[in-house]
């Protein structure tokens, strides 16, 4: 089973690469899953200006960089959303990267680990109601961070005792998700 965790925050100082390398280690010491991190800074999206809707497009992006990215993302099986909450929603080139393909994303299994300074928790809410345009299959459980309870004072990573456990959890809903779409789907 392949798992990409999405570090989905581009932004200088961003914390999405210390949580991504915690739930991407925890990911891959289960059995039978491999993980990809998937890096939104390193794709380079472009904004969303193509004439043709990216579900109708066939997988024929105009942009190499979109085509990368619909590769990368249509090699997973499912995903853990690593999301910053941005002024009480999701970042938005996130939001453009996820829109800029379409089938890639179709009926596959997603988690989501977010952080803010109210755990990311609305940040979530919104991407549940995305990701279901695309039939896609949500954990329940969620590990959402505080900015001021997981972060040490200099912004390192230093998650509170419970958030082991709460990833674990995740990653079981997931997993087991993902393994029932793998079967129906052979």
């Amino acid at each position: 089973m392949k798992i990409g965790i999405i570090l989905g925050s581009i932004r200088d100082g961003r914390k999405a690469e210390q949580v991504g390398q915690w739930v991407a280690a925890a990911a891959a010491a289960r059995d039978g899953v491999e993980v990809t991190v998937l890096d939104l800074k390193d794709f380079d999206v472009p904004l969303l200006t193509s004439a043709t809707v990216p579900g109708a497009a066939n997988r024929q992006y105009d942009s190499a960089a979109v085509t990368a990215w619909g590769e990368a993302v249509d090699a997973q099986d499912g995903f853990v959303f690593v999301t910053p909450e941005y002024n009480h929603s999701i970042p938005g080139a996130f939001k453009n990267a996820f829109d800029s393909i379409g089938p890639e994303w179709a009926g596959k299994t997603v988690g989501f680990v977010a952080y803010g300074a109210d755990g990311g928790v609305r940040a979530v809410e919104h991407w549940r109601q995305i990701t279901a345009n695309f039939s896609m299959v949500d954990a329940r459980s969620q590990v959402s961070l505080g900015l001021f309870t997981d972060f040490d004072g200099a912004g390192a990573f230093a998650p509170i005792d419970r958030r082991p456990a709460e990833l674990a959890a995740l990653l079981d809903e997931l997993t087991a998700a993902t393994e029932r779409h793998l079967v129906a789907a052979r």
